[in-house]
């Protein structure tokens, strides 16, 4: 199911008052799905379709296969919602009958203003209302003595890594932010909860696990770091004690949307052990003490770059990923280039940049002197090119270097797959050419000899076996 063009608005009129689907004799519903926007909400797919799978639906990649179609909105940004609004036209027009949940949905009015015809409109996490709206357009064929959901639930991602999501919601007030709104405060599952599903994922076959939250470093701290029993013994709610037991499944753990507050220091001693993957997504979004205040945001660079000191001296092999927002309202000339000179001082290993843009609800579309879209791009353009050099530097340093490599792909030419440095659909690749690639399958660990380096991706082949 492809996002392409936007169908034409539908008028509310009787004829589109869908009556429930009757499914021909022997087969089974069928649900397709577009799910949009971050690692999160796709999360949020994957609990949806487990359910629906568990009650006997069928799950298709098409539209003509589908007796319906759920549409899983983002609505951080007003581009990714006129994306949705275009993906919700397009799932009307090659199907007809549309369930629309996620961020977006809790605006309902915004939908069914555009798009009148969609059968039901239901905002994030709310799971039970969409099985609900399924259950009410294609009545079940279940037979409930037969299992049709393995115990790691239905997966979006391929088979050899799944997103772990820890915890709902956050408690920060970032002025560019709408997500408390739309997902609310920090709602934390269980230390149990969450290590069950990993172990199940492991048991599954999953090789990798990317931990994702709003804010993985709070993990527990609605729940007061509660403790819950997991192979016999008591775990803490806490990022520090998840992680040390999360290691105890032999697969790679990858850390996502870390805040860099003083307990992350005790992640360190994990990484050199092996525990956990020497990798850290912190969402910095600048390094102007000015531009942080008014993102509300802490504002206090020169500890964080002592702080990513002692991190590299402890694990010399750590990469930091992060994200940062240029053309904020309020931003100067001088406020962006002490951005590049923090960035070029903090040698970020790994950067994505937003042009900043208005966002319904937001606090920040109500701050002054907001910055020309020309100036925008021209700021994007340089931010991406002094990462682009830090990235180049730091990949030629690999050269020659043994590096373990998770493969994703593999095709006739070669294998593609990733470093510990590399987090799926964001981050670099590894490729490795010729019949040795070929003969690999996605999920295979190999240690790679890495011969050549370009801007983000390395090339190697297969180092010998000790």
């Amino acid at each position: 199911m492809t996002k392409t063009a936007s169908h034409a608005p539908v008028r509310k009129t009787a004829a589109n008052r869908q009556p429930t689907k009757r499914v021909p004799k022997g087969r089974d519903p069928r649900v397709g799905i577009v799910s949009l926007g971050c690692p999160k909400a796709l999360v949020d797919s994957e609990r949806i379709l487990s359910r629906l799978r568990a009650q006997g639906y069928e799950i298709t990649d098409s539209y003509d296969g589908a007796d319906v179609v759920i549409v899983n909105t983002c609505g951080f940004l007003n581009s990714a919602k006129q994306e949705s609004l275009d993906a919700i036209g397009e799932a009307i027009a090659e199907n007809g009958r549309v369930i629309v949940t996620g961020c977006m949905g809790g605006n309902e009015d915004s939908i069914r203003s555009v798009h009148p015809s969609v059968l039901s409109v239901t905002g994030p996490q709310q799971y039970e209302s969409v099985v609900e709206a399924v259950n009410n357009a294609v009545p079940p064929k279940h037979d409930p003595f037969m299992d049709l959901v393995p115990p790691a639930g239905l997966k979006l991602t391929p088979r050899h890594y799944a997103y772990l999501k820890i915890s709902e919601g956050c408690n920060h007030r970032c002025t560019f932010c709408i997500i408390p709104s739309l997902r609310g405060d920090l709602a934390s599952r269980s230390a149990r909860d969450v290590l069950i599903e990993a172990e199940n994922l492991a048991k599954a076959g999953v090789k990798e696990l990317l931990v994702i939250s709003q804010d993985t470093s709070a993990y527990g701290l609605d729940l007061k770091h509660a403790e819950s029993t997991w192979r016999g013994r008591k775990v803490k709610a806490r990022m520090t004690e998840l992680c040390d037991a999360l290691s105890e499944l032999g697969i790679w753990t990858r850390l996502h949307y870390v805040y860099p507050y003083p307990h992350v220091d005790e992640i360190m001693p994990l990484m050199a052990e092996g525990k956990v993957l020497p990798y850290l997504d912190i969402p910095f979004q600048h390094a102007s003490p000015q531009v942080l205040k008014a993102m509300r945001r802490p504002a206090n660079q020169e500890k964080v770059l002592e702080r990513l000191r002692r991190w590299r001296e402890a694990v010399p092999d750590l990469t930091i990923r992060s994200t940062f927002i240029v053309g904020f309202p309020g931003e100067t000339e001088d406020d962006f280039n002490f951005l590049l000179d923090w960035l070029d001082e903090a040698q970020i290993d790994r950067a994505g940049c937003f042009k900043y843009e208005n966002v319904d609800g937001a606090t920040a579309n109500n701050l002054e002197d907001h910055v020309d879209e020309d100036e925008k791009q021209d700021r994007w353009d340089r931010f991406m090119e002094t990462q682009r050099q830090i990235s180049e530097a730091k990949m030629e340093r690999k050269v020659g270097t043994v590096v373990d490599v998770l493969i994703d792909e593999v095709d006739e030419d070669g294998a593609i797959g990733r470093s510990s440095a590399d987090a799926p659909e964001i981050d670099g690749n590894v490729f490795i050419n010729g019949d040795e690639g070929a003969s690999l399958s996605p999920g295979d660990v190999v240690r790679v000899t890495v011969e050549a380096a370009e801007d983000y991706d390395l090339w190697g082949s297969l180092a010998p076996k000790q």
